[in-house]
């Protein structure tokens, strides 16, 4: 169904090109648009021309055309005054009415397509029959891309998204709840994972230019067949809550960039606490003090790298050592011995992932 602001641009703009007043009823005599309140008196009229027999006719000065969505009368429209000419623009504006309803109705259609299909609420013959029908490709490459902001529910990111990318046949833009906009996107074949990226980043910097706030946004792989979209839509799904919890900096993140980060997000949180204990003993890594935890972080960042870490935290190569010895001590673990350095990391990003789960406790 067109809403009826749209209506009335469609006729107010009609208007402005022919010069002739418009009114679009129901067909219960109902106004849903009007370009003058003085065609408010045609309702009745309006009503008795639906119940009649007849496409078009003149009634008291005005011409009632029928508006049909798949024989199913859904509108009247009236065209102001007599004559040849009115009744060839009253022709044109239902033409043009009923070319609005098929289209609005096949974004309609398509749009339920591609939101059941992210649900996996289809099967497999359905999705290809109803493609078909549709006029839908399903052997293009495809990604799925979830946007997600603060403010989502305020402002209207669903619109905000789809006037980005403009009017194409080929993207599908839509929303299965009401945090987050999905964009299927259609990939040519030179499309390669570095553009997907840029494109993701830019739609961000478009959001965030709109007033949204904190916006992310994820993507899944690239999939080669229709069939494939909710897969992609799923690893997009989680690759925005991993992001969060391991990539909190980023405002985009692939699936393929989660790393360990992926294995982490899957772990009951009762085998977490377990190897959290069995590891410190019960105590906690982020128990440690701040200047300890720099210390580790930068270490990480420097692959283990000593002279690189301390010239990079201004601090003698012995005052590291020092540090590190220290940590050895009270946790068992050297940094410096790859096996040990894994142990820990890993236990760092178990701890941020129990901490994200337990936030949701409460």
């Amino acid at each position: 169904m067109i809403s009826n602001q749209i209506l009335q641009n469609t006729i107010e703009g009609l208007k402005a090109i022919a010069r002739v007043e418009l009114s679009v009823m129901d067909v219960d005599g109902k106004a849903a648009a009007m370009t003058t309140e003085e065609m408010e008196r045609c309702g009745r009229a309006a009503a008795e021309f639906a119940q009649s027999p007849a496409d078009s006719q003149e009634i008291q000065g005005y011409q009632y055309f029928k508006i049909f969505d798949e024989q199913q009368l859904e509108y009247i429209l009236v065209a102001g005054g007599v004559g040849e000419d009115v009744y060839m623009v009253g022709k044109m504006v239902a033409f043009q009415i009923q070319n609005l309803l098929i289209a609005y109705k096949e974004r309609f259609d398509k749009d339920n397509f591609v939101k059941n299909l992210l649900l996996d609420n289809l099967l497999l013959v359905d999705i290809y029959s109803r493609a078909k029908k549709l006029h839908i490709q399903t052997d293009v490459r495809r990604v799925a891309l979830i946007v997600e902001t603060d403010n989502v529910k305020d402002c209207n990111a669903l619109e905000s998204v789809r006037a980005y990318f403009g009017i194409n046949n080929k993207d599908f833009i839509t929303a299965v709840d009401e945090n987050n906009v999905i964009v299927v996107k259609d990939l040519s074949e030179d499309d390669s994972p570095r553009e997907i990226e840029r494109c993701a980043a830019a739609v961000a910097a478009y959001l965030r230019k709109e007033s949204f706030k904190n916006v992310r946004i994820a993507y899944g792989t690239v999939v080669n067949e229709i069939k494939g979209v909710s897969s992609s839509y799923k690893e997009a799904k989680m690759a925005l809550d991993v992001g969060k919890i391991f990539f909190g900096e980023r405002d985009v993140i692939a699936y393929s960039e989660l790393g360990i980060g992926r294995l982490i997000y899957q772990l009951p949180i009762p085998l977490c606490k377990m190897f959290i204990k069995e590891i410190f003993d019960g105590k906690s890594p982020d128990e440690f003090d701040e200047e300890t935890l720099v210390t580790i972080n930068k270490f990480f960042e420097n692959s283990l790298n000593v002279s690189e870490t301390s010239r990079q935290l201004f601090i003698h190569r012995n005052t590291l050592v020092y540090r590190l010895d220290k940590l050895q001590k009270s946790t068992g673990l050297d940094l410096r011995v790859f096996e040990d350095a894994i142990t820990f990391k890993i236990a760092l990003m178990v701890v941020k992932y129990m901490k994200y789960m337990e936030s949701f406790e409460f």
